[in-house]
């Protein structure tokens, strides 16, 4: 098992799982402004060095996360140009909010599915999260909340083009416009969750018997699954048909194939190879 620390989560990697475990319990798990730097640069990190085959997003406490803390706003270097609005707001939207976007983007961008296990409140940041996310489940006592519009601001880190594509329209309205809480039994019933556990415990339990099940497959043909469903999100039927095509043209591999139905056959676990670690030009 290899583990890493750092200011608001920490990372361990055993049997080819990768869990990203949220550890500020005593703030909610706010997410402050080190987490913005430092979770898409751990999930790039998992995502280049190839010994993880799946990532679980779990937290410590009685919430997943109450989102961003407020400290983002106060350090984040946002006062307005004395003379010229217009330049705050090019710095704003160009480098500051892309920034804070980009975060979870990293998720959607890595090879390996992304499963988050949520209880407690999952609240406005935390929304932006978990959707970004490839399969979320929950706990009973979880809820969800759009909070930006509690507070007075529309959510802009990247709830609503995620949202809109997981959950029925009307419903991510509904949300977005009152800031009620979904809880988790109607949050499974609408598509937002999978599936819902008695307890925090057997929240983690079950998602990592699903991790488990997602590791004992072929790096290269689970990754192949992650490109194409989301490509197919947006895009047409036939481009999406011509896009697998080409994929499995060049990635197609017969040895893990093969593996597949000997290991079967031979009554054993299959062993594949990993997908070849990245290294990024400094």
């Amino acid at each position: 098992m290899t583990a890493s620390s750092y200011e608001c989560f920490t990372v361990e990697i055993s049997d080819h799982i990768a869990n990203v475990r949220l550890n500020r319990p005593e703030k909610a798990n706010s997410m402050i402004p080190a987490f913005w730097k430092e979770f898409p640069a751990a999930i790039t990190k998992i995502s280049d060095d190839a010994e993880a085959r799946v990532i679980v997003i779990s937290s410590e406490g009685k919430h997943f996360t109450s989102g961003m803390d407020i400290s983002v706003f106060m350090e984040g270097d946002l006062d307005p140009h004395p003379d010229n609005p217009h330049i705050s707001a090019e710095y704003f939207v160009h480098y500051y909010l892309a920034s804070l976007q980009h975060t979870f983007s990293a998720l959607e961008a890595a090879r390996q599915p992304v499963l988050t296990a949520s209880q407690g409140g999952v609240l406005g940041a935390g929304v932006d999260l978990i959707t970004a996310a490839d399969c979320r489940y929950a706990s009973k006592d979880a809820f969800f909340c759009i909070q930006e519009t509690v507070i007075g601001m529309t959510a802009d880190v990247g709830t609503f083009p995620r949202l809109v594509k997981v959950i029925p329209e009307g419903w991510a309205r509904q949300l977005a416009y009152t800031g009620e809480r979904l809880p988790a039994d109607k949050a499974k019933e609408i598509g937002l969750v999978n599936e819902v556990f008695d307890d925090a415990q057997s929240l983690l339990d079950g998602v990592m018997d699903i991790a488990r099940k997602i590791a004992q497959h072929a790096p290269l043909a689970v990754t192949g699954c992650k490109r194409m469903i989301a490509y197919s999100r947006d895009h047409s039927t036939d481009d999406t048909l011509n896009h697998v095509a080409a994929w499995n043209a060049g990635m197609l591999r017969p040895e893990d194939i093969k593996e597949s139905f000997t290991a079967k056959s031979e009554g054993r676990a299959p062993q594949y190879d990993s997908l070849k670690k990245v290294v990024r030009q400094t």
